[in-house]
């Protein structure tokens, strides 16, 4: 290389050398942005780009931050849960792939359980698919159900992946906002904030295909109470409209409360899905395991995407979650099955949550069920100056609260559609399923934080 750039330039040519250098150096960056150009994003991901839980996660990463941002246990899962793991793991033909629908011993037991609330049979094969997570089960429902042009109405705030997932399909989410009926003095419970029947009964028209429900409610921990699903399910059958039912915090239900199955209701079981989740019901969120129930008119549908696109879950994983169902279905009405161990667990959790945030002057939402807890924290006057300015508070406030107090939670602007943030971007959401020890270095900050401000 250095003898031919000695011969051009003897040859005077040294100048168109290095033109020529440069001008490759340019044709390949030119390269590259045209191909950039070229394969740009499919229209059906426009705008969809950006993630709160990759943002956050992200920063509280930080093994020195107090961390009730994502929803992560902390907590150890029952130990029986763990120990059929253990032994799924040494029987060979249980390391291979199993049926892409559901792996026939967890289908069994996922019928068994549900057919105690409802009132028909459930068949394994034909109204039960396994996927990878409650993520997985809104997708192949809204993939396989919802088409162009089609409108679904979605409640705000919402599970942030709702409307991505709708406009994926090439949809148009129809947004109500549920509105606090909360007087100044009283405690603040989430059963405060409700759909207002005639706005909600304006939402639906001929382009209506879905409502999106989400039972016990993330973030705002709302259980409906059966008037609410009432009103729903009758508009649902006016309208000829689908209903896919969000449960997976069925379990997690707090005294005075009770969880109903929209499903249930006359008229209901031909138009719903029923979303459920091995994460949330025995904790581990690791596993990835969700499931889907409803009639074979609807289930063949998601079946038809689940086996064009994951085809199929973990076998050991599906193997041992149906094991700890047997055991917890045989002890369903005593106090140790974890289907209501966990519930009296968290709600004392609850509880120190709600008393710590208001012992700094904060007024929390109480959750009915649910392990979110989500207060608005504008009155910590936390100088967010040094915060990138564009970002709804909550987004600003939750960074410098992760950077300057070591504890991390979630915007709740970030379950909200466009129009809707400003109502709730002075909120944030803390997660209460953790160990106590975790809970006590929370508490430590946050009273540490309210002194300095005094």
């Amino acid at each position: 290389m250095i003898l031919a750039q000695r011969r051009l330039c003897s040859l005077g040519t040294r100048e168109k050398f290095l033109k020529r250098i440069c001008s490759s150096k340019l044709l390949g960056f030119s390269t590259s942005a045209k191909m950039a150009l070229k394969f740009k994003n499919a229209s059906r991901i426009k705008g969809l780009d950006s993630n709160v839980w990759i943002e956050f996660t992200k920063l509280a990463a930080d093994p020195s931050v107090v961390n009730l941002g994502q929803g992560l246990p902390d907590i150890s899962p029952p130990t029986y849960v763990k120990e059929e793991l253990s032994k799924v793991a040494l029987t060979d033909n249980l390391n291979q792939y199993t049926r892409g629908f559901g792996h026939p011993s967890l289908v069994k037991a996922l019928s068994s359980l549900y057919e105690k609330f409802y009132q028909n049979k459930i068949n394994p094969d034909k109204e039960i698919l396994v996927t990878v997570g409650a993520y997985g089960s809104l997708f192949n429902a809204i993939q396989g159900l919802i088409d162009p042009g089609d409108e679904v109405i979605i409640m705000v705030p919402f599970y942030d992946c709702y409307e991505p997932m709708v406009r994926m399909a090439g949809a148009t989410p129809v947004f109500i906002p549920l509105r606090s009926r909360h007087t100044d003095g009283t405690k603040w419970s989430s059963s405060d904030w409700t759909l207002d029947p005639q706005e909600l009964a304006s939402k639906f028209n001929s382009k209506t295909k879905a409502i999106i429900l989400n039972t016990p409610h993330n973030p705002i921990g709302k259980v409906y109470s059966e008037e609410e699903l009432r009103l729903i399910a009758d508009l649902c059958i006016k309208h000829d409209t689908l209903c896919i039912s969000d449960e997976v915090y069925e379990w997690l239900v707090y005294t005075g409360n009770k969880h109903v199955k929209i499903a249930t209701f006359p008229g209901m079981w031909d138009r719903t899905v029923t979303i459920g989740s091995a994460g949330k019901t025995y904790s581990v969120t690791g596993w990835k395991l969700g499931w889907s129930i409803g009639p074979n008119h609807l289930i063949k549908h998601l079946q038809t995407v689940q086996q064009n696109t994951v085809y199929t879950c973990a076998t050991p994983l599906q193997e041992a979650l149906a094991q700890a169902f047997w055991i917890d279905i045989k002890r369903m009405g005593d106090p140790e099955c974890y289907f209501n161990s966990l519930p009296k667990e968290l709600e004392a959790k609850r509880d120190r949550m709600v008393d710590l945030l208001e012992s700094v002057g904060l007024r929390p939402i109480v959750p009915d069920g649910g392990y979110f807890i989500i207060a608005n924290v504008s009155s910590l006057d936390a100088d967010l100056s040094d915060m990138k300015s564009d970002d709804p508070y909550d987004y600003k406030f939750v960074k410098w609260m992760t950077k300057n107090k070591k504890l991390s939670a979630i915007p709740v602007s970030a379950f909200c559609n466009s129009e809707t943030k400003a109502q709730f971007e002075k909120f944030v959401r803390f997660c209460f399923i953790k160990k106590d020890s975790t809970l006590d270095a929370a508490e430590e900050i946050i009273k540490a934080w309210s002194r300095q401000k005094s």
